[in-house]
């Protein structure tokens, strides 16, 4: 059984949400909450709060136990972005692109062993 959470349109590039993504990947969901509370990048806090959500959908869907989710997948894909313009000599411009990204964490229950 999946439970997901997905945030969207997040101020962050995907780059960087990605790099602590790569971290959490794979790990049993109590553990990741605690790594990504020591983590000191900006994404980490977004990764947090999508987390916190899947858990409270998975911990309300049915009788689940915390203990026993891990995260199976960590999607991180390009959001919309706004497109910019850097003022530079000569009257000349330079663009630039303020990217966002879209945030979705798939949990699975653990099989007992």
């Amino acid at each position: 059984m999946e439970m997901q959470a997905v945030t969207r349109t997040v101020r962050i590039s995907p780059r960087k949400v990605s790099i602590v993504a790569d971290v959490i990947r794979n790990m049993p969901a109590k553990a990741a909450l605690n790594v990504l509370s020591l983590v000191k990048k900006r994404g980490a806090s977004v990764l947090t709060d999508t987390l916190k959500s899947a858990i409270a959908n998975a911990l309300k869907s049915g009788k689940i136990e915390e203990e026993k989710l891990i995260i199976s997948r960590i999607e991180v894909n390009e959001g919309p972005f706004l497109k910019r313009f850097h003022a530079s000599t000569r009257g000349r411009t330079h663009p630039y692109k303020k990217r966002s990204s879209h945030v979705r964490i798939i949990l699975e229950v653990k099989n007992g062993k």
